[in-house]
Parts: C-alpha cells; structure tokens; sequence
C-alpha cells in the first residue's frame, strides 16, 4: 500500500510529483526495483536501473527521462536539489534502508536507485558526420559480461572516443550491471548498437576509416609503432575468445599490446583503456 505525502517544503518551486513513504512491496509501480535480474524484462520494457548513488546523481544530471526514484528519507533530502532541477514529473518513492534492502533482495551500502527511460536508439551515420575529426571510435564483439561491457563505455568516456559501437552479440549496455559498470558514464557517452559489426567495420573503411583489431598475434603490429592520430576504429573481443575471423578480416590491421611471453591476453576494458589512451596521447 502506498500514501501519496507532499512534505510542505516540496510545495514552492518546482514540482517533483508525488513522494510516497513505501509500506508495502506490493505496489505495481515498484515492479521494475523488484525484478532487478531480470534485464530482458527491463529491456523490452525499454528502461534501465540506476543502482548506486553516484550512477543515480549522474542519471539525474542527465538528459535521459527519469521515470521514478526509490530513496531513503536521507537521501530524498540530499537529493532534492536535483529532483527539483527536472523537467519532468518523477514519482519519488521513499523507504528505510531495512525496507529497501528487502526489495532489492541485497544489502545496500547507499540507499538511492533510479528507473528511467532508455533512449531511442542514435543514428550511427548522423553521429559520425556531427563527430569532430579526428574520429576516435571503438567497437566491441562478443562481451556478454555486462560488467566488462559497462567498464568498456566507462573507458570510451574518460579518453575521449567519440562513439561506442557495440556489436550484434553483445549484451545490452543498458542492463543495470552495465550501467552500474560504466558508472553512468552510459548517460554521456554515444553508444551504438548494431545489427552486424562486421558490415558496420567495412562501411567504416569505405569512408576512411581505418579499423584496428586489439589481437595479439605474433604479426600482429605493436601499439606504440601504429600512427592513431588519423580517423580509427579499435575493435576489441572478449578476453578468451577475442575477436571472430570475420571480424578480423574486416580491419585494416592487428595491432597488439606489448607484454612479456607469458601474458598473452587483458580484460577487454583494460585493453581498450590502454588502446584509447595510447590514441589519446598520440593526438595531444
């Protein structure tokens, strides 16, 4: 059962909908915070659940749609600045931390999640003409780990690449493990998901492009030897498999991290992490 309780110093300024004390776990709009492992159901609902406090304060500076937010008392006060900065109307459901723990089915170490909208998905080709050249872009096969995946977009944010693409056998990087992983970093950097990586890689080299495949192979080139200051694309594979043949033959290149004989392979958010930044400080 729910209350509907509009504190009086939420009465001035700008709204911020309803606030309502949770008593219950029985209420239909807290659907989305009790199924929190079930990301196909959230995906085909088309929203994401921001998890932790700094991915909540992130989502709420950004221009994604909130839908509602489930907080502490505590954190209802720290937070209103932003709810109230909104444009639009969020449901803001608030419980103690014991309460909340029980419906996330997990001890919490903070006290503030979020469900918003995920957005229509961006055009790849309107990206790239509005995207400053150089063009640093960085696409992604094969990771079903969403943490990885999340921890992927975290690196694209922090170097600068200019687009994310994210190949057909991907997971989401939507699902709130990844949004989690990417520390909301998601709500900033364009992320494209494709329908087939490989056709995506050849239309990039038809245009200039030139597509680089994180592969360590004994003829593969060495990072610091390969000229990144040209329009790229870095494609990475998942740490055991890497990247497919076809893959592979829709770059230009393969081009490996240099490391001593007995490590052969990094996670692949390490690896782009390195990639990206080698690029980075190549065009600074």
């Amino acid at each position: 059962m729910l209350f509907i309780l509009v504190p009086s110093r939420f009465n001035s300024g700008v709204p911020i909908s309803h606030i309502e004390p949770v008593q219950s776990l029985e209420a239909p709009e807290l659907k989305y915070y009790l199924t929190l492992k079930r990301v196909e159901e959230h995906e085909q609902a088309g929203i994401l659940v921001a998890a932790n406090i700094k991915v909540v304060k992130r989502l709420l500076a950004s221009r994604f749609t909130v839908v509602s937010a489930l907080v502490t008392p505590e954190w209802l006060e720290k937070l209103e600045p932003q709810l109230r900065a909104r444009p639009e109307a969020i449901r803001v459901y608030v419980a103690g931390r014991s309460l909340l723990e029980t419906i996330t089915g997990y001890k919490m170490h903070q006290g503030a999640l979020a469900v918003a909208k995920i957005p229509p998905p961006p055009d790849l080709e309107s990206l790239l003409k509005a995207s400053p050249r150089p063009l640093l872009l960085a696409a992604v096969e094969g990771i079903a780990s969403a943490e990885n995946l999340g921890a992927v977009v975290r690196g694209c944010a922090a170097f600068g690449a200019h687009i994310l693409i994210v190949g057909e056998t991907c997971g989401s990087p939507y699902q709130r493990r990844a949004v989690a992983g990417s520390m909301g970093t998601i709500f900033e950097q364009p992320v494209v998901q494709v329908e087939n990586l490989v056709t995506t890689l050849a239309a990039l080299r038809v245009r200039g492009v030139r597509c680089l495949a994180a592969h360590p192979r004994a003829d593969a080139k060495k990072l610091f030897a390969v000229d990144l200051r040209g329009d790229c694309c870095l494609v990475f594979g998942a740490e055991g498999p890497g990247l497919t043949p076809a893959a592979l033959a829709a770059c230009n290149d393969m081009v490996e991290i240099p490391m001593p004989s007995h490590m052969n392979s990094l996670n692949v958010a390490v690896a782009a992490g390195i990639f990206l930044y080698e690029a980075t400080r190549q065009r600074s």
